[in-house]
């Protein structure tokens, strides 16, 4: 569960990588987890600095924030093991539920850990007298600032623009604080006679906070005012009724993420719970025709590409569980991550990305080279339905290692390549073909045709 990985690095003393179904399951078999990445104390580092420049009034201002940060996240910033911002400028208080929003919508874009000026142990870094402290050894990948402004222009982006057939509250599952700011703001209305009609407000939780739920009242509000409550299930994973709900409202990035991304493709609104509530028991509250998703023009897609010519061999590292092999392809390439559930369709293998460099494409037959996966640990479980179905890739490159496609490729034997001495995703046009080869010493790429340009 990619939110949990980043939780769990950031509020709590568990140490562990983004690791994939299949790693997790792995280690959960075996009692040992790969000794790399974040399980070494050097690579637990910040490497973005986010001053906080503005109130937090609403769950979904954290939610907001987080996937802010990712969203500007660039190509080609280095960051090995994903984004992990030092956050400063936080008010003295975060809830429970708070923590859980940021941390969750940070993980829409690989990030794994986060500190918190106040609220986490102090980042391992040099300090000053003055108390601030010196950026890490190469400097800041960026320095953000979020202002009101920013938080103010991310609620109209991600306001309702026509019809709301459907509230989602409870990605992750609402918390037993959730439950209780979503049932408050149920009772405002109930007292004044209105109830939510045609269970239009849907709250997703986990069994254990049912049950606290249901000992406290909070569920037989909320079932009485007419929401619907579904246990151990969340909103990007329901299999909607396309010919009643297109469009979706919700207080949660982490869902907006994914329902409208190819995992979905359903449009997604976004605001805090209050409004939420108010939208599921007045429709008329949005109209219009149904919005349509459009390119996101998001700068974390922005593609720093350029035509490439000449020759070019590159040399990188492979797997232990590989043996010889020799692919030779087309390459398709992009320097910007890829994941696998939500911008690739599990049925065609189309990567279904509006602003991605590579919407539209499908990655079938080619020799797949990209930096590294994003987002959900999940994703090797929909590689290896690609694979299984003959729509996938006939090998992946990436720059970075990568535990969530490194999995699949083992298990299945898709030829895997990481670390090599040039970034192939720089390197490579898509079109070139490509030879990629194991040897005795790793794996090594060959541009054997450039594309023309």
């Amino acid at each position: 569960e990619s939110n949990a990985v980043c939780f769990s690095n950031t509020w709590t003393s568990l140490i562990t990588n983004r690791e994939s179904g299949l790693s997790a399951l792995a280690t959960a078999l075996t009692g040992f987890a790969p000794r790399w990445g974040l399980h070494l104390e050097a690579n637990r580092s910040p490497n973005l600095l986010v001053h906080l420049d503005c109130e937090m009034n609403h769950l979904a201002d954290w939610s907001v924030l987080g996937d802010w940060i990712g969203k500007q996240v660039r190509p080609d910033w280095d960051m090995p093991y994903g984004p992990m911002p030092y956050i400063i400028g936080l008010p003295s208080y975060m809830s429970f539920a708070s923590k859980k929003a940021l941390t969750a919508a940070a993980a829409n874009y690989g990030c794994a850990m986060l500190w918190a000026e106040g609220h986490t142990a102090a980042p391992p870094l040099k300090q000053r007298d003055d108390g601030t402290y010196v950026p890490p050894e190469g400097g800041w990948q960026g320095e953000l600032r979020f202002t009101a402004d920013d938080l103010r222009q991310r609620y109209d982006d991600l306001a309702p623009k026509g019809q709301v057939d459907l509230v989602v509250i409870g990605c992750p599952q609402a918390s037993l604080e959730e439950l209780r700011i979503t049932a408050s703001a149920v009772r405002g209305h109930m007292e004044m006679g209105r109830k939510i009609p045609d269970h239009r407000l849907w709250v997703f939780t986990s069994g254990e906070n049912y049950e606290l739920a249901l000992a406290d009242g909070t569920i037989e509000l909320l079932e009485e005012a007419g929401a619907l409550l579904l246990k151990d299930t969340c909103p990007e994973v329901t299999p909607y009724n396309r010919s009643k709900y297109n469009h979706l409202l919700t207080n949660s990035l982490k869902a907006e993420h994914y329902l409208t991304s190819g995992l979905n493709r359903l449009p997604t609104s976004v605001m805090p719970i209050e409004d939420c509530v108010a939208h599921a028991i007045d429709p008329s509250k949005s109209e219009g025709e149904v919005p349509v998703l459009k390119a996101k023009a998001q700068p974390q897609h922005a593609s720093g590409k350029t035509h490439q010519t000449g020759e070019a061999v590159l040399t990188g590292s492979g797997l232990r569980s590989q043996n010889a092999f020799t692919v030779q392809g087309r390459a398709l390439v992009t320097d910007v991550p890829i994941t696998y559930l939500g911008y690739v369709n599990r049925d065609t293998g189309v990567i279904e990305e509006p602003g991605h460099p590579l919407d539209g494409v499908a990655i079938e037959d080619t020799v797949l080279i990209y930096p590294k996966g994003s987002g959900s640990t999940v994703a090797p479980y929909v590689l290896m339905g690609l694979i299984y179905t003959e729509k996938g890739p006939k090998a992946v490159v990436n720059r970075d290692i990568c535990p969530l496609t490194l999995p699949a490729c083992s298990l299945l034997g898709l030829p895997y390549g990481h670390g090599f001495d040039d970034d192939p995703c720089m390197v490579v046009n898509t079109g070139d073909t490509v030879e990629f080869r194991r040897t005795d010493a790793g794996v090594q790429l060959k541009v054997v045709e450039r594309v023309e340009g």
